[in-house]
């Protein structure tokens, strides 16, 4: 089994059907693990990033642009890690900020100005909680998000390449279709701050990972996740083009379908969808209570 967190990983990963959910988490987390801008490099032509959010300033956490994707001009946004320590305090370890999620939806309003497909990567272990993003409204940039998204009338691609972290990641993947690397995690709440509350002890994440059913065979059988992107024997990092190469044929097959879809028909596919999600019970009431 894979190391914790905190600890090496073994120079040869066992493959994804002998992981434990744990197991799971340790790759999505590995320090190589290919991240948003390494994908863009290899599957994009002519990326032009764009900036800011127009009210209050730019968020390096989140990186969007236009470019070129096997002949079709698309938005692509993605959040970004950063891979040495320096640049993971410029990106904020991936956390956004409300400007980071103003930035992306502006940046969807564009793609469907301009009548663009978006591809949205999602890799964050959630929002930034700190008191200067509260102040900016954190929460409602989110609950925006999610409340824009739904009626885009463009395709919409969102793919968990890393650690799909809560709202945090969520406000990016309202999307038609919802793809996860195999390697991904996709969860409401970290395994460590899962087992802290559950618990009172952050030390048990690797039961609690069990328990939150956050791998991408989990999703898929539960119906949250649409397609199991596969990836290199090892993991995504063993081998970042072939990785790259997986993400764009899956991505691309995708596109090809939606592209088919009306402005009308995409919003309604994109609403069922995310309509039946969940599962829920009626009981029966008798006529006197």
């Amino acid at each position: 089994m894979p190391a914790r967190a905190n600890g090496p990983l073994p120079a040869t990963q066992p493959t994804s059907g002998d992981l434990s959910a744990w197991g799971h988490v340790q790759l999505a987390r590995h320090p190589q693990r290919p991240h948003s801008l390494d994908y863009f490099q290899r599957i994009l032509g002519g990326f032009s990033e764009i900036h800011g959010d127009r009210a209050f300033g730019d968020d390096p956490a989140i990186v969007c642009g236009f470019g070129s994707f096997r002949g079709r001009q698309v938005m692509a946004i993605g959040q970004q890690k950063g891979r040495n320590t320096e640049e993971r305090v410029h990106r904020n370890f991936g956390m956004p900020r409300p400007e980071g999620y103003r930035k992306a939806l502006r940046c969807m309003k564009l793609a469907e100005k301009f009548a663009r497909p978006i591809i949205t990567l999602l890799d964050t272990p959630g929002a930034y909680p700190g008191k200067d993003a509260e102040e900016r409204g954190q929460a409602e940039a989110i609950a925006r998000n999610l409340h824009e998204m739904a009626s885009l009338q463009v395709p919409l691609v969102a793919v968990c390449i890393g650690e799909g972290g809560s709202g945090g990641a969520l406000a990016l993947g309202v999307g038609n279709r919802v793809l996860m690397l195999e390697n991904a995690i996709y969860s409401v709440i970290s395994p460590e701050s899962c087992a802290a509350i559950v618990w009172r002890d952050s030390g048990k994440a690797e039961l609690a990972a069990n328990a939150l059913k956050l791998t991408a065979s989990d999703l898929s059988q539960l119906g949250l996740v649409d397609r199991i992107v596969p990836e290199p024997p090892g993991g995504a990092h063993e081998n970042l083009d072939a990785a790259a190469q997986l993400l764009a044929d899956a991505v691309e097959g995708e596109l090809e379908a939606l592209t088919a879809l009306s402005a009308e028909q995409l919003v309604e596919q994109r609403y069922s969808k995310f309509r039946k999600m969940g599962a829920f019970f009626e009981e029966a009431v008798s006529a006197d209570g």
